[in-house]
């Protein structure tokens, strides 16, 4: 089975489980904090993945990073998740622990890309706009990209919205490469 589809399968268990027992908010905590400890730290995400360390080993540094810092529940899914020898998919797990919640919580995730920052007005607007269309809360992830001269890269799920001036000057380019600007005049 592909390590995806375990993931979700664990991931949705979790979720049912911990709102069931109403801690859902602490494990979606406790998630997000072993997401940033595996982005922020290579050598622990190599620990995980690493056939050759066996799964009582994973589970003691898990035990040992984590222990007294999380919800028991995430506490006893590490121990289940290791005793399975499936500790190579919790970066996924959390991952779709993530996706799983957000579509529970009618959160949608939405990542815009501009050449500078947003302006608060801007990015109320943007807030607002999303949230009529979609219909969802909507949670933004906002990056400065300069090479974008001005405009913005907005992505919303698998849709890509690419408004800004670079693109428009790669399709000017483009246009021109192809002598198609010319037949259009």
């Amino acid at each position: 089975m592909s390590d995806i589809r375990v993931a979700s399968r664990y991931a949705k268990s979790l979720i049912e489980l911990a709102d069931e027992k109403g801690v859902l908010e602490e494990v979606h905590n406790d998630m997000l904090l072993f997401s940033k400890v595996v982005h922020q730290n290579r050598d622990f995400e190599l620990l995980l993945t690493n056939p050759i360390i066996k799964p009582y080993k994973k589970l003691a540094v898990l035990n040992s990073i984590f222990g007294g810092k999380v919800e028991p529940m995430t506490q006893m899914f590490f121990d289940i998740v290791a005793r399975k020898n499936r500790e190579s998919v919790l970066p996924f797990m959390a991952a779709e622990f993530e996706k799983q919640y957000n579509e529970l919580k009618g959160i949608q995730v939405v990542t815009v890309k501009s050449a500078a920052p947003l302006a608060p007005a801007q990015r109320d607007f943007l807030i607002k706009q999303l949230t009529a269309e979609t219909g969802k809360i909507i949670q933004l992830k906002e990056s400065v990209d300069p090479s974008l001269i001005g405009g913005f890269v907005l992505r919303v799920g698998d849709k890509q919205i690419d408004s800004s001036v670079k693109n428009s000057l790669r399709k000017l380019r483009n246009d021109f490469k192809d002598n198609s600007y010319i037949n259009k005049l």
